[in-house]
């Protein structure tokens, strides 16, 4: 059976000599796996950009009811990106958020509002020419509740991390340090959840603290997340 989705790519594997396996976010579907042949080739040339981590696509896909591995009928670019592929931070993270929710969604079931918040928050991220630098925290605080543990507050973030974080000396420590020193970055969160157009992120060090205890906060919660590979490439676009 085909069934037409518009989907999200998360990443792609090779397979075989020519092929690819591409992980899919779809409106219809949820997370699916397609074996998409011949995209290698050298001709016709340029098919394996439309595989890219969050290309948005239009779909023609064959489906099963035992599910695993199905295939595409067709595929096409639904919306082209006018600056995410040359804007080195954009680009960056892009990188490392298509990571993280290549780990984090796993359902293979349909759920329109996830889909429609990624897809949307894309879309605005490669038409804002300014004032996108906090784009990542904002988008992984707002992620966090479509993935069952939504944020209220900074405080919330920052006294879990640290008391995850803190290692009792001989049995007999406190975690207190680490929460006072965690705590300054509460006033950061807070206003990127609440008020993302006037938060006051002073530089590109804070940026990266607060990007560190978030993705701390995501380990914390979701047990197969795992160290985010691409986080460093990130880290050095931010130190400017």
């Amino acid at each position: 059976m085909l069934i037409k989705t518009r989907g999200i790519v998360l990443n792609y594997m090779r397979y075989r000599e020519t092929s690819i396996i591409a992980r899919v976010y779809t409106e219809r579907l949820g997370l699916q796996s397609y074996v998409v042949n011949g995209v290698r080739k050298a001709k016709p040339p340029g098919r394996i950009a439309l595989f890219q981590p969050f290309t948005l696509l239009d779909l023609v896909a064959y489906t099963s009811r035992q599910g695993g591995l199905t295939r595409l009928s067709e595929y096409r670019c639904a919306e082209s990106y006018r600056s995410i592929p040359f804007d080195v931070q954009k680009s960056s993270v892009v990188l490392v958020l298509s990571e993280i929710v290549g780990r984090v969604v796993q359902e293979e079931e349909e759920n329109e509002p996830l889909f429609h918040f990624l897809h949307d928050a894309l879309l605005a991220f490669d038409q804002q020419q300014t004032g996108y630098e906090n784009f990542a925290l904002i988008f992984l605080l707002r992620l966090a509740s479509y993935l069952g543990f939504g944020i209220e507050s900074g405080q919330e973030i920052t006294t879990q991390v640290a008391f995850a974080s803190a290692v009792p000396a001989t049995g007999s420590g406190t975690s207190t340090p680490t929460v006072l020193r965690f705590q300054e970055f509460d006033q950061y969160f807070d206003e990127l959840l609440h008020d993302p157009t006037h938060a006051t992120v002073p530089n590109g060090r804070v940026r990266r603290e607060l990007l560190n205890l978030l993705i701390r906060y995501y380990q914390l919660h979701i047990e197969h997340l795992g160290d985010v590979r691409s986080l460093a490439v990130l880290s050095e676009v931010l130190a400017e």
